[in-house]
Formats: C-alpha cells, sequence, structure tokens
C-alpha cells in the first residue's frame, strides 16, 4: 500500500504507509501478528521530519526577533525533535485518517501528514519535561536539555546558579514545543470542519498526559505501590497519547463514524498499556547497546511500575525478605552486580510472567477489537504490524 506524503524539500511526494504492513504466507494469507515490522516505515519518517523541518524553518524570523537565546532555545528544540525518534503517534494518527476513509492520494493527504506530525511537538515537551523531573542527564546519548543549558551557563560565567537556569530554560523550551504543537496543526492546512473535529480530541490527550505525569509524581511521593496505581498512569500517561488519541485524532479528521471510534480507542488503550508494560520491562532487563540506556536505570530511578508493583504484591504475600529487598533498593545507586540480584528477584517471584501475561492479553483484546470494526482491510493490516511491533520490540 502506498500513500500520498508532504512534498518538502527532497522529500519524495509518495511513501509506504505509516507502518510495514504483516508478512504474507505461501498461500498469501496474511497473518494476525507478524514476526517483525516497523512502528513506523522510513519513508513515512522522512515526510514527518521533512513537514516538521519546514515548520521549524517558517518559524526562523519570528524567532530572530526574539534575540539570541531565543534563537539558542528554539534551535535545541529543532534538534531535539530532528535529532531521532520512532514517530510512533504520527504513524497512528496517519492510519487512523486512512482506516476510516481517508484517501492517501486525495488533495488532504499533505495537510494531514501537517497535523499528524505535530504530535512530535507533544512529544518534545514530555520528553523534556519528563527529564527534568526525573534528573535525567542524558537522552538518545545526549545530554538532555537542562543538562546541555546548565553547562552553556557554566561555560560563560554567567551570574546564578547553573542547574537552575538549565531547568528553567527547559521547562519553557518544553512550553514551546507544546505552544508550537497548537501552531502546527492551525497552519497545516486542514479545513475549518476538520479543525473543529480534532481540536476537542486533541484538548482531551493533552491533559491526558499531564494528568498522566501527575499521577505518577504523586503515587510516587504518596507511595502508592498498587498494580492499579501503576495501570492508571499507563493508561494516561502512555496509552493516550501514544495509540488511542493519535487514532481517534486520525479518525476525527476522517469523520469517522462513533463505532470506529470506539474500536479504534479500545485498540489504542490495550495496545498502548502494552506498549508501556514492554518499556517496563526493557527498563529492566534491556540491552544498553539496544535501548541506549544504562541497564537497570528504571531500578535506579525507582521507578513504580506494574513490573515492580506486581512483585511487591507477590512478596509482601510470599517473602517478606524479597519485599523489604526491593523497597530499600529502589532508587538508589545500584551496581551491575546488585541489579543483576534484583532481576532474579523480580524474576523468581512471577512478576515478569505476569508482565508478559497482561502485554498479551492486552494485545489479543486489542487486535479483536480492530478486526470486527469498520476500518479499511488495510488499515487493519498495518494496525496488526504496529501492534506487534508496540509490544515486542527490544528497544
Amino acid at each position: 500500500m502506498e500513500v500520498a506524503l508532504s512534498a518538502g524539500p527532497g522529500t519524495p511526494t509518495r511513501a509506504p504507509s505509516a507502518a510495514t504492513p504483516a508478512s504474507a504466507d505461501s498461500n498469501g494469507a496474511t497473518s494476525s501478528i507478524p514476526t517483525t515490522a516497523a512502528l513506523a516505515a522510513p519513508d513515512f519518517v522522512a515526510v514527518v521530519e521533512s513537514a516538521l523541518a519546514d515548520f521549524f524553518a517558517a518559524r526562523a524570523a519570528t524567532v530572530e526577533q526574539l534575540g539570541p537565546i531565543f534563537v539558542e532555545a528554539a534551535e535545541a528544540l529543532r534538534l531535539f525533535v530532528l535529532r531521532g525518534g520512532k514517530r510512533t503517534r504520527p504513524a497512528f494518527a496517519w492510519i487512523g485518517w486512512q482506516g476510516a476513509g481517508g484517501d492517501p492520494d486525495g488533495d488532504r493527504g499533505p495537510a494531514v501528514t501537517r497535523a499528524c506530525a505535530a504530535l512530535e511537538l507533544v512529544q518534545a515537551c514530555a520528553l523534556i519535561h519528563d527529564d527534568i523531573i526525573d534528573s535525567s542527564r542524558t537522552r538518545r546519548r545526549f545530554p538532555t536539555v537542562h543538562v546541555d543549558f546548565e553547562q552553556r551557563h557554566r561555560d560563560r560565567g554567567w551570574a546564578g546558579d547553573s542547574a537552575q537556569f538549565g531547568a528553567s530554560v527547559a521547562i519553557l523550551i518544553g512550553d514551546l514545543a507544546l505552544a508550537w504543537a497548537d501552531d502546527m496543526v492551525h497552519a497545516s492546512g486542514l479545513d475549518d470542519a476538520a479543525i473543529a473535529r480534532f481540536a476537542p480530541v486533541w484538548a482531551l490527550m493533552r491533559t491526558e498526559v499531564l494528568g498522566g505525569q501527575l499521577l505518577d509524581i504523586g503515587g510516587h511521593a504518596g507511595g502508592d505501590e498498587s498494580v492499579e496505581a501503576a495501570m492508571r498512569i499507563n493508561r494516561y500517561k502512555t496509552a493516550a497519547y501514544t495509540v488511542e488519541r493519535p487514532l481517534h485524532l486520525g479518525a476525527a479528521i476522517a469523520d469517522a463514524d462513533p463505532a470506529l471510534v470506539a474500536a479504534y480507542r479500545e485498540f489504542g488503550t490495550d495496545i498502548g498499556i502494552a506498549f508501556q508494560l514492554r518499556d517496563d520491562l526493557l527498563g529492566v532487563f534491556g540491552d544498553p547497546a539496544v535501548t541506549g540506556k544504562p541497564s537497570g536505570d528504571d531500578l535506579r530511578e525507582g521507578k513504580r511500575t506494574v513490573l515492580v508493583a506486581e512483585a511487591l504484591r507477590r512478596a509482601d504475600a510470599t517473602d517478606p525478605l524479597a519485599a523489604k529487598l526491593l523497597r530499600t533498593s529502589l532508587g538508589t545507586d545500584l551496581d551491575a552486580d546488585e541489579v543483576e540480584h534484583l532481576r532474579a528477584v523480580l524474576t523468581d517471584l512471577g512478576a515478569v510472567d505476569d508482565v508478559e501475561r497482561r502485554i498479551a492479553e492486552l494485545t489479543d483484546r486489542g487486535l479483536a477489537a480492530i478486526e470486527t470494526s469498520s476500518a479499511t482491510a488495510s488499515a487493519k493490516q498495518t494496525l496488526r504490524a504496529m501492534a506487534s511491533a508496540a509490544t515486542r520490540r527490544t528497544a
């Protein structure tokens, strides 16, 4: 399947669909869960990044008028957004539009692409602010935004506290990303009727992701160790704005019927939570060479994930010593041997198997919802591939 995409400088006008489609067997039948898939095909990623680059270029004159520090901030945001990423959210929005009858070869394709690409600016806001909240020093092997500006302040010998300056600038850069996400949608070329349908879903998505972040902070500070609390955070901090609402946004642009929207939302919630559960496992067991994160970093940060919550629930019932070890170890500067020991404890308690079971059940339920929906056959095929990529990934 091919789709018409926004053409920017050096950008092809046609590219593969948002995700690599599911493979076919020797009889030509498509398997329900492909063994390999990409969340977004390379050509689609390239077109999204071209749309983002064009947006930043269009803002250059305005940025210049505000002075050197704003130029630096805007350039830091541009580099952050364009440095890499799976472009998962635009891909789900794009296929949501196609699955609801959007014509990728029609005149609306470029405008829809630009509106979908704006989701990457919401993601940038979330990541920049999340790095401040988590006191993260690196992201994708580069200094985080607040660390970058902390160092710039220090190198220039400026007045005041360098760390405070870095955090302050990064907060504002994250805010700029969120504001520019709105600007990119309104400058996308969508017609007024599509914008009117799009806007309420966009508003809900922004509220949900901020609410999910607050739930995470509040739960950690308040010591809520329950699986239910961790699942609620996954629902709003990740699933809603990673899969569910992007699909919903694409459906809104296409003026989809309520039944398809409901199916998209069920699929999006289940696959989005499964996506985060896989991330929880990778945060403890992932290969640093693949994930780009230090091994066991989630344990050092003391993240109260479903994996940890389930382990604590089981340990409280059967192994008080393991429960004490987990509570006293999480959020501390663990060395490699201590990380390995905690991995063994999590595995022996059955928490890893429990999370794998949840991922499988959520994936099956999400796929069932989309299979019985009115989405186009090609969209169903692509969403199967994307579900597999999201829930079986290694990075």
